[in-house]
């Protein structure tokens, strides 16, 4: 029990590590590995994407050590801080970039309004003036966006 409630709370609170990280990591003194993905280049890979390698070498050596040497809360850290790359890999990769055509025509109003603040986040080329830097929590103004385009929608049919 004491596994499941560690690895709950580690990940909610990786939101709030992703949203600090982002903000003043990604957009401050390692904008050059983030920088590609606001300003894309040809090719599937991106700079950016070292960011799962700065998240998953300290996910992987809380899960093993643990599991074999320390305390089980340890490992049930680092497979909370899995779990959302995940979570990461689906909301970002794929629903929002579509790097992988897996969920392209989506209505669920959650997965809009996400994409609609990564939209903003987004209209940003470069790392100041940034919105919107968290992923799965979406501030209450896209959610609004989203359902005034779905009222002008049903209004104009």
């Amino acid at each position: 029990m004491l596994f499941i409630i560690v690895m709950l709370l580690t990940f909610a609170t990786m939101e709030g590590i992703t949203w600090l990280t982002h903000r003043y990591v990604m957009h401050g003194f390692l904008w050059y590995l983030h920088e590609d993905h606001h300003q894309p280049s040809p090719g599937f890979f991106e700079k950016n994407d070292a960011f799962f390698l700065i998240f998953a070498i300290p996910s992987m050596f809380c899960i093993f050590y643990g599991n074999f040497v320390g305390p089980i809360w340890l490992a049930a850290i680092g497979t909370g801080i899995a779990l959302y790359g995940f979570a990461y890999f689906l909301i970002h990769e794929v629903i929002i970039h579509q790097r992988i055509k897996w969920f392209t025509k989506s209505n669920n109003r959650y997965i809009k309004a996400i994409r609609w603040a990564h939209k903003m986040h987004h209209k940003h080329m470069g790392k100041e003036k940034g919105e919107s830097f968290g992923m799965l929590i979406v501030a209450k103004k896209y959610w609004d966006k989203v359902r005034q385009d779905e009222r002008i929608q049903a209004n104009g049919k």
